[in-house]
Formats: structure tokens, C-alpha cells, sequence
């Protein structure tokens, strides 16, 4: 996911996506565990893209403070 799509949601969708990422980062570490994983790289998308939101969720909240 792209920093520009993810700018573009609202606070809302934001925090519904953060919701569905960790469930997916979840069932990524338990295929892991069992040996069904078929992409590994797809873990650090994933965690990747959570913090992508978070950084946005927090700038929002920083600039909401400011004002």
C-alpha cells in the first residue's frame, strides 16, 4: 500500500485497515509456525504497510494537537 492511497482514507478506514493488516500479519506468523508459509516476504509487507499507517494516524494527531 502506498503512502498516497493510505493519506487519502479516513480516520475510520484507517484504523479498520490497521484491524484486517493484523489479522493477516497474525495468520502469516501461524502459517510460519506450521510450515504452510508459501511468500515469507509478504510478513514484512505487511508489517510494513501497519507502519505506514500508524506514521499517518500520528502526524494527523500531532497536527489535530497543534491546532
Amino acid at each position: 500500500m502506498k503512502v498516497k492511497d493510505v493519506r487519502e482514507l479516513s480516520a475510520a478506514e484507517l484504523e479498520q485497515k490497521v484491524a484486517g493488516l493484523k489479522d493477516e500479519l497474525f495468520n502469516l506468523r501461524f502459517q510460519l509456525a506450521t510450515g504452510q508459509l508459501e511468500n515469507p516476504m509478504r510478513i514484512r509487507e505487511v508489517k510494513k504497510s501497519i507502519a505506514r499507517i500508524k506514521t499517518i494516524q500520528r502526524e494527523r494527531e500531532l497536527k489535530a494537537d497543534q491546532a
